[in-house]
């Protein structure tokens, strides 16, 4: 169960255009090894991996629990990999697979798909669930990820 091991995943820079290899879990925030700035943070997690990808991250996470039968799922996957892109140091997009992580569909009450959930220190800050259009998940989560900010100052 949990199938998914963490790997790196590959991601274009948004400022230069360089591809980057990004690890699923590491310290600190992803940044290209050419220009410097930013990157995008996309990883897959499973039962096995949430802990070391999700939970210990340093960033706010942006989960989002998806399968792959489900239409609505991959219509809003675009959305939030632009988002990642948009917010790139500062948060973490990771998706999980509720078919290959049932225990994490269970522990987080996931009773319908897509959910969105926000995680900070490990616990969830914010959740949504349902597809929705670009602007309206950046209008749930630019609150959301000021609301860390501030709280955190």
């Amino acid at each position: 169960m949990g199938g998914v091991t963490p790997t790196a995943q590959v991601v274009v820079c948004p400022a230069c255009g360089k591809k980057n290899r990004v690890p699923a879990s590491a310290s600190g925030t992803p940044r290209c090894g050419k220009c410097q700035g930013p990157v995008p943070w996309i990883a897959e997690s499973a039962d096995s991996s949430f802990d070391d990808v999700v939970e210990r991250s340093q960033l706010p996470v942006l989960v989002d629990f998806w399968a792959p039968w489900c239409g609505p799922c991959r219509m809003v996957s675009p959305a939030l990999e632009k988002l990642a892109q948009e917010f790139a140091g500062r948060i973490k997009l990771v998706k999980v697979n509720v078919d290959e992580s049932p225990g994490l569909s269970e522990r987080y009450g996931v009773q319908g798909i897509p959910t969105l959930a926000l995680f900070n220190g490990g616990r969830v800050v914010s959740r949504q669930v349902g597809a929705a259009p670009e602007h309206a998940l950046r209008a749930w989560l630019e609150p959301a990820l000021s609301s860390l900010a501030s709280s955190s100052a």
